[in-house]
């Protein structure tokens, strides 16, 4: 938002002003007659709409995704998922036993945004393989159930 035609920092949602306390888009403010109904989902839409993919953004998720046959962008990593739907796309991996990098989107607020703008899939985790976006947890369950997703492995760490 800009007043004067000077950025302030703030942003306008449905009514809610957020405002960034610190100069970045982890610590914000929240000033709003609906306060306690503020859902981190309205908090990332605003702070999306902040936060452009830039060349450079592209340009690592793009890195991520040549140098690793298997990424995970999830809430957390591997060893300590962080909600129940990246601890099921960690779980799936896992029974295959095969190598593959996580990126904890806890730790890279631009990274978590950007990630949902590079695949124009809204939710956490997202699932690559082969540098191919394939979604997330339930894709990934019923890829699973199929038997498709070990056919898509196998394919991808013999290429």
């Amino acid at each position: 938002m800009n007043i004067g035609g000077e950025p302030t920092g703030l942003t306008l949602v449905d009514g809610i002003l957020i405002r960034s306390a610190y100069g970045d888009c982890r610590n914000f403010l929240i000033v709003g007659p609906c306060c306690p109904l503020v859902t981190r989902d309205i908090v990332d839409a605003a702070l999306s709409q902040a936060i452009p993919m830039t060349p450079e953004l592209q340009q690592r998720i793009e890195s991520l995704l040549q140098d690793n046959k298997i990424v995970v962008f999830m809430k957390g990593n591997k060893l300590m998922p962080q909600c129940g739907f990246s601890n099921n796309v960690v779980q799936i991996i896992n029974m295959l036993g095969v190598p593959y990098e996580t990126v904890d989107v806890l730790e890279d607020y631009e990274i978590r945004q950007g990630i949902k703008e590079f695949s124009n899939w809204p939710t956490i985790p997202q699932v690559y393989i082969n540098g191919e976006f394939i979604g997330g947890s339930d894709i990934m369950i019923e890829l699973y159930q199929k038997g498709e997703l070990q056919q898509m492995v196998e394919i991808a760490l013999a290429s």
